[in-house]
């Protein structure tokens, strides 16, 4: 009698949870900006939309990957399990800002869709990693702090003007990031093209904060990346964990700083 071989059991953690840390601040940061700037019932579901949907995305990933192979695996059950559970707990979120929002929500969320289709469709290529879909993909969540400041009823421009701050902040970390992460990999990097971006999005918020669309302060504190660069750059690269906090960390700055400034708006 042929001798089964042990099955070996799957760690939950590799179907449950997101496997790019870059995505936790990209996802967490509009949510908190949202809630800061605007709290309300509404806000708190679409925050629960946002964080299901973000968790959403790796096991549908797994799951739909098996399927277009037309293969079963051990993990393929538990992938379909735990992305119906989030796309449940994504809808009930959706829900709850429908039933509380005070202003039309929805419209950036439509307004990033091609930018989501953009992300799933690399995704579905295995090319998620591309520059394209990390930037089409950070940009979209985005709208996520504008629908939660609309749904409480805040002013439009301030509400554009957390996505403008986001976005800004997305696109340079995101360039600054992977030249870091080619650093440690002994790749050439060259630093113009970046501090280029850096000063683009500075600039891209200076202007914003002109027409009172966006605080000052939320300026000052994505200049912090610049200083940040030019000092880096001339140090020994750091492993790709470093980089990700160091991001993190610069992000939740930038989250603080809008939302103190916007409450004196």
């Amino acid at each position: 009698m042929a001798v089964q071989p042990p099955r070996v059991p799957i760690p939950l953690k590799s179907i449950a949870l997101p496997n790019e840390h870059g995505g936790w601040g990209f996802t967490l940061e509009p949510v908190l900006l949202g809630l800061l700037v605007a709290p309300s019932g509404a806000g708190l579901g679409l925050g629960v939309f946002a964080l299901a949907a973000f968790f959403t995305r790796h096991p549908l990933k797994l799951w739909l990957s098996d399927l277009r192979r037309g293969k079963s695996f051990p993990r393929t059950a538990l992938a379909r399990n735990f992305a119906l559970l989030y796309g449940a707990l994504a809808l009930t979120g959706m829900l709850l800002a429908a039933r509380l929002s005070a202003g039309p929500f929805w419209v950036p969320l439509l307004m990033a869709l091609p930018l989501v289709g953009v992300q799933l469709w690399f995704d579905a290529q295995n090319r998620g990693r591309n520059l394209l879909p990390e930037l089409s993909g950070a940009v979209a969540m985005g709208a996520v702090a504008t629908s939660i400041a609309l749904a409480s009823g805040q002013d439009p421009r301030l509400a554009y003007g957390l996505w403008l701050v986001l976005a800004a902040r997305s696109v340079a970390s995101i360039f600054y990031a992977r030249a870091q992460v080619r650093r440690a990999r002994g790749e050439a990097v060259r630093a113009a093209p970046i501090y280029l971006v850096e000063f683009l999005a500075i600039a891209v918020l200076g202007l914003g904060a002109t027409f009172q669309w966006l605080p000052w302060l939320s300026v000052l504190m994505l200049a912090l990346l610049l200083p940040l660069s030019l000092y880096t750059f001339n140090k020994p690269p750091v492993p790709a964990r470093v980089v990700g906090w160091t991001q993190m960390a610069l992000g939740l700055l930038v989250v603080l700083g809008t939302a103190l400034g916007a409450r004196g708006l």
